[in-house]
């Protein structure tokens, strides 16, 4: 058979099955208004380059509960709290599923993994362990001196780009940050040093796997080509998810031989330690190819979402001097000069707070959270969710709704200070963690990062923008993926703090603490 041949038979078979597949969707009952789905491909060319901002246009004229169709497969997309609260709360076990995308069956990942796995038993247990044995109070509070130690050399980083007069790619020292955050609590190591290949190298394999699963894949718009995998994006994940396998087998291997060389062994206070204690007694409950799949979640996951965020945090405070100031003063009045932030410190810091809730709202880290599915034909105000369909909750649109945020387009960390509002998922006008069984396992370790990294590039230096850039000319441009990054990387020039401001701000803390008020407006 040659290829046109071949691909005739394809068409038709995809004609064949998406009319199908539109005979069902009608008998699923009324659906949700949406655009008119072109033969075969549906909406698919309506989503464009940035599919978080497309459908964010077309919900304003279809509404806040829209129906597409995605070459064959149907699809909700959720644009307001309200709705959000009804899928993710109300509706919350009907929707608990997940849509499987090709690239997942990788090492059958979606068999194996906390965020694919359906809810059930071995799911129930995962997530169990993340509570109880990774993420829990006592288990970060027992781990943050790791932390401590990778934000003191993210610190002297950008102290030796002070002395050298040399720029700070900012993206990049907050994913080489974050990659040894979260390697120092998962294993007590570095996997990557500032300005080496390795952190380049370590860098491509957790971008390309998170860009993956953005890259619009046929098999995932038509299932029934998932087995020729036509872009071949399922034979480019196994190959570099076995190459984060090869670095899991090592390290596993390396503990589990110390752990058994003596009985007084040295014990690390990090995940690895807590996953394989809970393992001796609950052998069941995880194997290790379970947690190495695990692993590999909280790994890149949890390391690309939060050096974006940091990234879009010091992006709109580089374009927002009054903001940034703010947050500085913040700092220097509750930490001082003389020390490092810690993570005690961040409940005393409200504009901190403010400020990384505005970036989770306005530049959420997943566009999309990961998409659900419909278990059953379910009814939302009126309209039928069709069984099997995929769910998109566009936290994108929330973020940007006029209807609930004053100046939704203008970066305001101050709409925060009076406002009850957390990210922690009983507040659906900003769930960047998603919400109810499914909310992010690794949300409080995030919380912990993101605030942390902010803290310390903030707090120790000041950052001047390149050639005589002005702030309103810093590039916010998005790069749609599985964590929305800048198209345009921040680069900056780090400035450090001067010894009379030290100073000053030094003098005003202790005549607040008297209770005095003295105006230093020079240097406000």
């Amino acid at each position: 058979m040659d290829f046109l041949t071949f691909l005739l038979v394809v068409l038709s078979f995809l004609v064949w099955y998406s009319l199908r597949s539109n005979l069902r969707g009608r008998r699923s009952g009324k659906l949700p208004p949406g655009p008119y789905p072109f033969p075969i491909i549906g909406n698919i060319l309506q989503l464009g380059k940035n599919p978080h901002q497309s459908l964010t246009k077309l919900s304003k004229i279809y509404g806040p509960l829209m129906y597409l169709k995605l070459g064959s497969r149907n699809t909700i997309v959720v644009s307001s709290p309200d709705i959000a609260k009804q899928v993710l709360q109300k509706h919350d076990q009907v929707f608990s599923s997940r849509t499987i995308p090709a690239a997942a069956t990788a090492y059958d990942h979606y068999k194996k993994s906390v965020g694919w796995l359906p809810v059930a038993s071995q799911w129930r247990n995962l997530r169990k362990i993340c509570r109880e044995q990774m993420f829990s109070s006592h288990r970060m509070d027992a781990s943050q001196g790791l932390r401590q130690e990778k934000l003191k050399k993210l610190c002297a980083y950008v102290h030796d780009c002070c002395i050298n007069d040399q720029v700070v790619d900012i993206g990049d020292a907050a994913f080489i940050t974050s990659l040894n955050l979260m390697s120092a609590t998962l294993f007590s190591i570095d996997f990557a040093q500032f300005s080496s290949k390795s952190a380049q190298e370590t860098k491509e394999v957790v971008r390309v796997l998170m860009s993956i699963g953005a890259v619009p894949n046929l098999a995932d718009f038509f299932p029934v080509l998932k087995f020729i995998d036509p872009q071949g994006i399922v034979r480019k994940t196994k190959s570099y998810v076995g190459k984060v396998f090869v670095i899991f087998d090592d390290l596993i291997n390396q503990r589990l031989k110390s752990r058994g060389g003596s009985l007084d062994h040295p014990v690390k206070n990090d995940l690895l330690e807590a996953i394989l204690d809970h393992s001796q007694t609950n052998e069941s409950e995880l194997t290790f190819d379970v947690l190495k799949h695990l692993l590999l979640d909280l790994f890149v996951a949890g390391t690309d979402t939060t050096s974006s965020t940091v990234e879009w945090a010091m992006t709109e405070l580089l374009r927002n001097p009054e903001k940034m100031s703010k947050a500085k003063n913040e700092l220097m009045t509750v930490v001082g000069g003389n020390r490092q932030v810690e993570e005690s410190d961040i409940s005393r810091l409200p504009y901190l707070q403010s400020v990384i809730k505005e970036t989770f709202r306005y530049h959420p880290p997943a566009p999309f959270l990961v998409p659900r599915k419909a278990e059953v034909d379910t009814e939302i105000n009126g309209y039928t969710i069709p069984k099997d369909a995929q769910i998109l909750v566009n936290v994108w649109a929330t973020g940007r709704d006029s209807n609930i945020w004053l100046n939704p387009d203008s970066f305001e960390p101050e709409r925060f200070l009076d406002l009850e509002i957390d990210f922690k998922g009983k507040d659906f006008e900003l769930i960047p963690f998603g919400s109810g069984r499914r909310i992010c396992p690794g949300l409080p370790l995030a919380y912990r990062m993101v605030h942390l990294m902010v803290a310390s590039l903030i707090h120790n230096f000041n950052w001047k923008l390149e050639q005589g850039m002005k702030p309103e000319e810093v590039d916010i441009n998005e790069e749609f993926g599985l964590s929305l990054q800048k198209a345009v990387p921040l680069k900056a020039f780090p400035i450090k703090l001067s010894l009379m401001y030290l100073l000053i701000h030094s003098i005003r803390k202790n005549d607040t603490h008297r209770g005095q008020s003295r105006n230093f407006s020079l240097w406000r």
